[in-house]
């Protein structure tokens, strides 16, 4: 026997409706029912979980647009030193250290790797919040290692950099945390876009973000351009860029590109700073502020009614859900 009929409704989506629920109560056992309905529930809800998760994994690159992407690992392989070091703490603020000093922290090809090795092991984490990305001693990042930038100098070499950067940095900005960037000493080039690709940024006294690429006889090509327009809109995007102009704390909060100018230029203390920053928003259960920043995510890059329906969909991921529950057994809604 049919519990219910499928039919596309409007939106080409398929639609569910259910017989009278008299008949329901005559054929089945009270009982028997709210089995039934727990357990549709339950699959439905799994269903719409693992199709968001695949969403937001999904890559904008693939052999259709040349990008052969184990060819590009390959080759980036062959430019190691530094290194993406990742912890993660029992509040769920996970810390991403870019550790290559000695170069300021610019990217060699291995770290490259590892950062997507380390945004797959973060999209992973079910008990994540939060995530602080900064480079080690007082320098956030300098961009590319000018050594692998030789050796790949071809315009396919460029183009698959690109798409590999491009790749793993929109999963790193659509991770279900909330990311910020703390700038302490220079954000140049590569490393200027990288920012770009947190939620938000936090600055040192004395340090700056400055777009150089314009230098090089360059655009940005990790999508740090992109990014760019839509946190300080085109005209403020088109000086930075045009002007390779240094954007100093006081600049980036006038612009809109950095939140606040923390305290203290120590490394420690402004790390523990940034954290306490943080924390003001990642207060509650994970599962909570991960549908958070999935709700954010849709209405930033999906049309209205597609954000709609993806609204929709998280938003049944935590309805009656254990802190939906707890919640509304403490009547906590006004205080």
């Amino acid at each position: 026997m049919l519990l219910f009929n499928s039919h596309p409704d409007n939106t080409g989506q398929f639609a569910f409706s259910f017989p009278s629920l008299a008949i329901f109560i005559y054929i089945f056992p009270r009982g028997v029912l709210e089995e039934m309905a727990v357990s549709l529930w339950k699959s439905l809800l799994q269903t719409t979980k693992s199709r968001l998760f695949l969403q937001r994994c999904v890559s904008l690159y693939n052999s259709a647009h040349g990008f052969e992407e184990e060819e590009m690992k390959k080759k980036l392989q062959q430019f190691g030193g530094g290194s993406i070091d990742l912890s993660k703490e029992d509040n769920g603020i996970g810390v991403l250290t870019l550790n290559n000093p000695k170069l300021m922290n610019a990217f060699t090809g291995t770290m490259m790797l590892e950062l997507q090795e380390r945004v797959t092991e973060l999209e992973n984490w079910k008990d994540g919040k939060g995530l602080i990305i900064h480079g080690a001693e007082n320098t956030f990042c300098s961009g590319s290692n000018l050594n692998a930038v030789r050796a790949m100098s071809s315009p396919q070499d460029g183009m698959n950099i690109c798409m590999f950067m491009q790749n793993t940095l929109t999963r790193l900005k659509r991770l279900p945390l909330i990311s910020v960037a703390l700038v302490q000493g220079k954000a140049l080039g590569g490393g200027a876009e990288f920012t770009t690709a947190c939620d938000f940024r936090l600055m040192t006294p004395g340090s700056e973000i400055r777009f150089v690429h314009k230098q090089m006889g360059l655009v940005p090509g990790w999508g740090g351009a992109a990014r760019l327009v839509q946190i300080v809109g085109s005209g403020a995007a088109l000086k930075l860029l045009s002007g390779a102009l240094k954007v100093d704390p006081e600049s980036a909060v006038h612009l809109g590109l950095a939140e606040e100018t923390l305290p203290s230029s120590d490394e420690t203390r402004s790390l523990e700073e940034a954290q306490a920053w943080l924390n003001q928003y990642t207060k509650g259960p994970a599962e909570v502020i991960q549908a958070v920043k999935k709700v954010v995510t849709a209405g930033r890059e999906l049309q209205f009614e597609a954000a709609l329906r993806a609204e929709k969909d998280i938003f049944g991921t935590v309805w009656g859900g254990p802190a939906n529950l707890q919640a509304l057994a403490q009547s906590t809604k006004h205080k």
